[in-house]
């Protein structure tokens, strides 16, 4: 059975470190979600300048793009959307198409359909709201476990599985 791991990270440095070590433990790219606001955001967490959350590698070796530069071309389906009361964020991942279809419920109606209620979803919009890093982990569900320590050991916040 497929769970979700999820959880915020503080910075964008927290969550690439937590991406590089999900994948260094044999998490695959395409079972790794982020998502962030979009530039230009009051309240986003970033140092001056940015910085690129790295998901990986395309087969070819090429980089697949970051989170703050470049998102439009990563190979995993990431984009910039538009959900109102909370305006642009960036999305890569698996979650970039499930809120695409469910922009105007807002990324906590967009994480019921991965079976996170909607008070605990409805905490992880508004902590992406406050500018924080969303990072969600769907995987077995012999996976969750150590999903969930690579996360905390990076300083995720508000890790849970569901």
């Amino acid at each position: 059975m497929v769970k979700t791991v999820i959880g915020v990270f503080d910075s964008h440095e927290q969550a690439e470190k937590a991406i590089s070590d999900l994948r260094d433990s044999g998490f695959e790219t395409n079972e790794i979600s982020i998502v962030t606001k979009g530039k230009g955001q009051e309240g986003k967490n970033q140092e001056e300048g940015g910085s690129v959350l790295d998901m990986g590698t395309t087969a070819s070796g090429t980089t697949t793009g970051g989170m703050l530069g470049g998102l439009a071309g990563l190979a995993l389906g990431a984009g910039a959307l538009t959900i109102p009361g909370l305006g642009p964020i960036i999305a890569a991942g698996p979650i970039a198409g499930l809120l695409s279809g469910a922009a105007t419920g807002g990324i906590a109606g967009g994480l019921i359909d991965w079976g996170i209620p909607e008070n605990r979803g409805q905490y992880y919009e508004d902590e992406v709201r406050k500018g924080r890093v969303l990072a969600a982990i769907r995987t077995h569900e012999q996976k969750i476990d150590s999903a969930a320590e690579v996360m905390r050991k990076n300083g995720a916040k508000g890790v849970e599985s569901h």
